[in-house]
């Protein structure tokens, strides 16, 4: 396979967000700010890069019975050091996240494309695919976030764009919200990616 299509398919075709509904939990649960979904897209994929990159590189020395184990193990290393590094240097975006950054290990995102891409690729379509996954995870949260926060609290990464007589939708702040923006989010992806196909 290309490297070309590799990379385009987790930013548009197999997107983790809008088309596969991979990593749901993170991403209904922290995309209350823009801030907050930039800072877990990049984390999970930091993790997935270098997952990605370690499981192909000794995937011909795991036994198939404790692959699964195997996997969560890398993982779960990659984890913590981004944990560790998020923590010491950035320290208000690791509070913010909380809990859901241990919880990258078991993403199904990253557990699923160890599965069903770096087990069986070389170490530089590892790579790409990681990469191409990441960004694609990436930019669905933040789109969700922004969309959250526009209507939540009339700002954007903070900063307020909307006037003082604008009155926000603080659902759309709170659990609720997630499910909303992100089922309109899917609808509109989802007309747009099928008009592209039919005109193929």
């Amino acid at each position: 396979m290309k490297l070309g299509r590799i990379f385009s398919r987790g930013l548009v075709f197999d997107n983790p967000v809008f088309v596969q509904l991979l990593g749901m939990c993170p991403t209904l649960a922290v995309t209350n700010s823009a801030f907050n979904g930039l800072g877990m897209g990049l984390a999970t994929t930091a993790v997935l890069l270098g997952s990605n990159f370690v499981i192909s590189l000794i995937k011909g020395f795991i036994p198939s019975k404790i692959r699964i184990p195997a996997f969560i193990v890398v993982i779960a290393t990659f984890v913590t050091v981004v944990g560790m590094l998020m923590n010491a240097y950035l320290p208000a975006l690791y509070e913010a996240l909380g809990i859901f950054i241990p919880l990258i290990v078991v993403n199904c995102l990253i557990l699923a494309r160890a599965e069903a891409f770096a087990s069986k690729s070389s170490p530089f379509k590892s790579i790409v695919d990681g990469v191409g996954m990441g960004l694609g995870f990436t930019i669905a949260l933040v789109i969700l976030g922004i969309v959250r926060e526009i209507t939540g609290a009339g700002t954007v990464f903070g900063a307020a764009i909307l006037g003082e007589s604008f009155i926000p939708a603080r659902v759309m702040a709170m659990p609720p919200g997630a499910f909303i923006a992100l089922g309109l989010l899917l609808a509109l992806f989802n007309r747009i990616t099928s008009k592209e196909l039919n005109e193929l």
